[in-house]
């Protein structure tokens, strides 16, 4: 009965009496595979604009674990090279887990599947690193997938994009004072919900377009009034409101 092998990591299963001579340098290629399926790591080149399908070997070829396994069976994957178009990059239909690193340049997406299951892919962002894992047939991007997340500290040089509501528990704070805005001129926000509002330019190197002063005021709620602070003088002022008398 001749040797098999395992269907993920492709593993040697030795039959019993076979490879007399051989078997102890075989039984260390399957170590091997295991070492690079664990901790290895190689860069892949997959310039151009065609699709890729990733090397996939047994572990019989895999005869010294840093120099001579396949591209398939190593824990991280970095795609190198040029893109002139888009490309998938196709790994065995089997269940697996990879950190990938989309190192190509050219503005082309690259979207990483399964062999005969494109559609159900993931893009690996060009410059960003994702860990993904696969049933055999749907590849997931864990990150993009992991529901509520608590953290106590988050910095972005990038930029951050959030889908869904953001709930924070201590105070939002720009990184410089007066040099960010909140919403644009043609992206506003809908509604904003406040207490009490602060309203000051005295960080700025001018005053205001009207008068050049600068101020600093809070606008207060009361139950028939509104009001407004002089937080430099203290004074305190009442808005004149006229009441609209019918519908409109």
């Amino acid at each position: 009965m001749a040797s098999s092998y395992t269907s993920r990591l492709k593993l040697e299963r030795q039959a019993s009496g076979e490879n007399s001579g051989n078997w102890g340098n075989l039984v260390n290629y399957v170590l091997n595979r295991i070492d690079s399926t664990v901790r290895g790591y190689v860069a892949a080149s997959v310039a151009g604009s065609a699709n890729v399908t990733l090397v996939s070997n047994t572990s019989t070829t895999n005869t010294d674990d840093s120099t001579t396994d396949d591209q398939v069976h190593n824990k991280v994957i970095e795609f190198t090279g040029a893109l002139t178009g888009s490309i998938y990059v196709f790994t065995d239909a089997v269940e697996g887990d990879y950190t990938l690193f989309n190192n190509t340049t050219g503005s082309y997406t690259l979207t990483f599947a399964n062999t005969g299951h494109a559609a159900n892919g993931v893009v690996i962002t060009q410059g960003t690193k994702s860990i993904v894992y696969t049933d055999g047939s749907t590849i997931y991007d864990v990150a993009a997938n992991l529901g509520q997340v608590g953290v106590t500290s988050l910095t972005s040089t990038t930029g951050i994009t959030a889908t869904g509501n953001v709930t924070s528990s201590g105070n939002i704070l720009p990184g410089a004072n007066d040099t960010y805005d909140l919403g644009a001129s043609g992206n506003v926000w809908r509604n904003l919900y406040t207490g009490d509002l602060h309203l000051s330019n005295q960080a700025k190197d001018q005053g205001n377009m009207i008068d050049g002063t600068k101020g600093s005021w809070t606008l207060q709620e009361g139950e028939n009034d509104i009001f407004m602070i002089n937080n430099i003088s203290g004074e305190k002022f009442k808005i004149n409101l006229s009441k609209i008398e019918g519908d409109l």
